[in-house]
């Protein structure tokens, strides 16, 4: 039986800005060992941690954050206890979960989740949020382009999946500009505040990806 993850986080929830240049990866020898750590000039990618729980706590544990996901952690010991279910779930190959740090900054202000969908995790469903103060800093676009280049190119996935609101047009419009696909509307997808919410399906490709890459890449003359 699949594992669920404890709270759904809605994919893209801040306006994406411009690209965040060049990127490095610190080495790892096996993501269910440890999560790798990304750093790139906006942001640091790395596993969450049981101390990352007060920042997150703030930053989540919003009215605005919470208006089309489900319910995050309702208190401090609550996201302790979500970080360290992640970190089981992580080692158990079935999840993921990086604790987004913007440059500049020494607390997690947002959180990057993947839940394995099929057996072998070549599909995963995706998530994101992030405190509202860092919706359209651009931060949210550079952490999952760090992530998606993780997920494609080492973990191994072919397929990711995401769910938005249809009325959420923040999330819409970053997948979109990420090169997600919208594959369909699911019909009352989402119960929030008690009441049915309709959601689009997302999906990106590995082989979607590593095109806008390529595509996105400077001609060199």
């Amino acid at each position: 039986m699949m594992t669920k993850m404890p709270f759904r986080c809605e994919a893209g929830l801040e306006t994406i800005g411009s690209s965040s240049g060049p990127s490095r990866v610190e080495p790892a020898t096996s993501w269910q060992t440890a999560l790798p750590e990304f750093v790139n000039d906006a942001v640091t990618l790395r596993e969450i941690r049981r101390a990352d729980a007060p920042s997150l706590f703030a930053a989540l544990a919003t009215p605005d954050v919470g208006r089309f996901m489900s319910p995050p952690p309702a208190s401090i010991p609550g996201f302790e206890r979500f970080s360290e279910w992640a970190q089981t779930e992580r080692r158990a190959g079935r999840y993921l979960c990086f604790a987004a740090i913007p440059k500049g900054y020494d607390a997690a202000v947002g959180i990057y989740q993947v839940r394995q969908v099929d057996m072998g995790f070549t599909i995963g469903e995706w998530g994101a949020a992030f405190g509202s103060q860092f919706w359209g800093t651009g931060l949210f676009e550079a952490g999952a382009r760090l992530l998606f280049d993780f997920l494609f190119d080492h973990v191994g996935l072919r397929r990711l999946e995401a769910r938005s609101a249809v009325r959420n047009g923040r999330a819409n419009g970053a997948v979109r500009k990420l090169g997600w696909v919208s594959e369909g509307v699911i019909r009352q997808g989402l119960i929030c505040r008690g009441e049915c919410l309709d959601q689009l399906l997302w999906s990106l490709l590995a082989e979607d990806w590593r095109q806008l890459r390529t595509d996105e890449r400077p001609m060199v003359h």
